[in-house]
């Protein structure tokens, strides 16, 4: 048996790993911690909230005492850690919100790990999930590997940045067993309208203005939340301690070419429910 402890895992990416590890490996308990803040949603977690191997908490990862109390109660084995601020507009507003989430939040949960393991880290693992925006600007080709300087540009991908680097000072200084993941941008079920995908999608539905930055010609790669999951399954049983990976859909698109493409079927969709043609 091992006891899971998944952070945000009421969140859009968080819900769908909940779900995807609830359902496979009924032997693990899962207990998902969750602050269901605006983005977390335990709708999202319907189909398995009475599964035996499950057990959600309300608690902020900044909270010491819960953290710990957490930690004894469930005998916590290992740590996937998906709980973040993690917007950019948002942390332009806010950046101290951010720091306190992202960097304290997860500190909080490297020290508890490592006060609770107390250097016993057989089959122990802490996985931090963490974002391809630490790497700063891509140029026109190539892709970042994990090597790739860290560079941030805004105060979202600072936080997320600083809470790697913690992430391997633990492992370096403590032997804490870790791994951590970079990721792409995600899309699909359950994400909260505020990235670009859900928004113009929701705003085109509401006749609201559809809002792009600039020329539109900065290029994201795309990656589909499920599959995403399944990367974080597979690095949670297989990655090698200590390594980071990076999760790509090599899916990239220019946002105005995205952006076209969904108006393109929002617009097939709109006419075919309104029978206009």
């Amino acid at each position: 048996m091992k006891n899971i402890l998944i952070t945000g895992g009421a969140g859009f990416i968080g819900c769908h790993v909940v779900n995807l590890f609830v359902k496979k490996y009924p032997n693990y308990k899962i207990i998902n911690m969750d602050k269901l803040t605006y983005a977390g949603n335990l709708e999202n977690l319907k189909e398995i909230e009475n599964a035996p191997n499950y057990e959600f908490v309300k608690g902020d990862i900044c909270d010491l005492a819960h953290v710990k109390e957490i930690f004894e109660k469930y005998e916590i084995d290992a740590v996937i850690h998906l709980a973040a601020e993690s917007h950019v507009d948002r942390s332009i507003i806010n950046p101290f919100e951010f720091a306190q989430t992202n960097i304290m939040g997860t500190l909080t949960l490297l020290n508890h790990a490592k006060e609770s393991w107390k250097d016993n880290y057989e089959n122990k693992l802490f996985y931090h999930i963490s974002t391809d925006e630490v790497y700063g600007s891509l140029g026109k080709e190539g892709y970042f590997l994990e090597n790739t300087p860290y560079d941030p540009k805004s105060p979202y991908s600072a936080a997320k940045a600083s809470s790697d680097h913690f992430v391997r000072a633990y492992s370096n200084t403590f032997k804490l067993p870790i791994v951590i993941t970079n990721c792409s941008n995600n899309y699909g079920p359950n994400q909260f309208p505020e990235k670009l995908i859900p928004l113009f999608i929701n705003n085109i539905k509401n006749n609201k203005p559809l809002p792009v930055y600039g020329k539109g010609l900065n290029i994201r790669d795309w990656l589909y939340v499920e599959d995403h999951a399944q990367a974080i399954d597979l690095v949670f049983h297989l990655g090698k301690i200590g390594d980071t990976y990076n999760i790509g859909g090599f899916n990239e698109w220019t946002n105005i070419d995205l952006i076209k493409v969904i108006c393109k079927v929002m617009d097939k969709k709109i006419r075919k429910r309104t029978g206009y043609f």
